[in-house]
């Protein structure tokens, strides 16, 4: 199983984090969150097959960080993974809304040339002008919406365009979270848990508590957890294929 967006190297004791996956056979995609923490946090992979980082720029930091664009674009050959990448919409981001569209965008078109890139991709509040821009970049067939928000019309857009979803705890803990996901076509939905951010109670959630989604998941396809599981480690596969 694969916890398909961590923030690995946010973790209080990575370290510690790193080494419970490799008793517990959890595999994780650490995503970062500029192109300057890549170095620090490929460090963390290191020694551990189960690891796959990748390169990010979140959009929060767009504003901010937009000069490492050059950067970017120099480290994305040492990856096959690219993320956390994307766009918010959410009012506190919204003064920087210019610089993330340009980040956005030239992410999207240095993965398209590029070829063969998975990403991971931030869509609060924005869903309609995150698949505007993937609509304008037909090559990126490995497109995983990450944390999910938008309105079901949405979903059915994204799906549309070929785009993956992963799916956590958090979003199966509301009614809403749990229509939405019931809206994901099942060859399609992977798991995550945003850890250390989001959180299960006061403690934030680590890679294997991605059990709690497949339990969730079992549910909700009313099915059994092994045969849950099944579908999610047979996507995974997919996803990873050539």
């Amino acid at each position: 199983m694969i916890d398909f967006h961590c923030h690995l190297d946010l973790f209080p004791e990575p370290a510690a984090v790193v080494d419970e996956l490799g008793l517990r056979g959890v595999g994780v995609l650490s995503v970062t969150t500029t192109p300057a923490a890549w170095a620090g946090t490929t460090l963390l992979a290191k020694g551990c097959p189960l690891i796959r980082t990748a390169l990010g720029f979140h959009p929060e930091l767009a504003g901010a960080r937009y000069r490492e664009l050059a950067l970017f674009d120099r480290l994305l050959s040492e990856t096959r993974f690219v993320g956390e990448v994307g766009l918010d919409g959410s009012p506190q981001q919204l003064s920087s809304w210019d610089s993330q569209l340009l980040v956005f965008n030239h992410v999207l078109g240095s993965c398209e040339r590029a070829g063969g890139k998975i990403l991971s991709v931030h869509s609060r509040r924005a869903a309609s002008q995150v698949l505007d821009c993937l609509d304008r970049h037909p090559g990126l067939n490995k497109v995983v919406l990450h944390w999910f928000s938008g309105t079901k019309d949405e979903l059915r857009r994204a799906a549309a365009q070929g785009c993956w979803f992963s799916v956590g705890p958090a979003m199966l803990a509301s009614a809403r979270g749990r229509s939405l996901v019931s809206e994901i076509p099942i060859d399609r939905l992977l798991v995550e848990t945003d850890g250390p951010f989001a959180k299960k109670g006061r403690r934030p959630l680590r890679p294997w508590d991605v059990t709690d989604v497949i339990d969730g998941l079992a549910d909700l396809w009313r099915t059994t957890r092994q045969r849950a599981a099944q579908t999610i480690r047979a996507n995974e596969a997919v996803l990873l294929s050539h």
